[in-house]
């Protein structure tokens, strides 16, 4: 196959999943301008890196991973200040809407995080968050676990049913 042709198939497969890579990035940076610039960035990465690729296309799990690195590059630029006020006001249109989910997802650590949100912001099957994150399986069922668990806990002492 040849480069312009794997080239394309990059490009439209960015495109088909432009809306989920900004969710994603939008998770992350928590930041409308900053998470566009993380698309951005991660598609001209997809783009510049098409030739590389074996199978001739780029898979949604290829490009959640280069998504996934590009903010957490961001972030650590940033020094980390993604903090509670740089969360956009309500009524925005991203597809986060409801902030105490958002805010509740602070307290993962980034690799929880992104499993979380892979799997149910992204409705990724868990054997494609293996393959985003690079790990085995039965570590990404230990990590969405632990991670929901520590959700729970946070979102009942913080919820609007606490003491209920």
């Amino acid at each position: 196959m040849s480069s312009e042709h794997q080239r394309k198939q990059v490009e439209e497969q960015v495109l088909l999943l432009y809306p989920a890579m900004y969710r994603l990035a939008f998770a992350y940076v928590k930041n409308r301008d900053d998470a566009m610039d993380v698309v951005q960035e991660s598609a001209c990465k997809a783009i510049a890196g098409a030739d590389a690729l074996k199978n001739g296309g780029a898979s949604r799990s290829w490009l959640f991973r280069i998504t996934v690195n590009a903010a957490l590059d961001v972030l650590r630029r940033r020094g980390r200040e993604t903090a509670a006020q740089e969360l956009p006001e309500t009524g925005r249109e991203d597809a986060y809407r409801d902030l105490d989910t958002l805010r509740a997802l602070d307290a993962l650590d980034e690799r929880e995080r992104t499993v979380v949100v892979l799997r149910f912001f992204e409705d990724l099957k868990l054997q494609e968050i293996a393959d985003v994150t690079g790990e085995n399986l039965n570590t990404v069922k230990t990590v969405l676990y632990r991670s929901l668990k520590k959700l729970k806990i946070r979102l009942t002492e913080g919820g609007p049913y606490h003491g209920a």
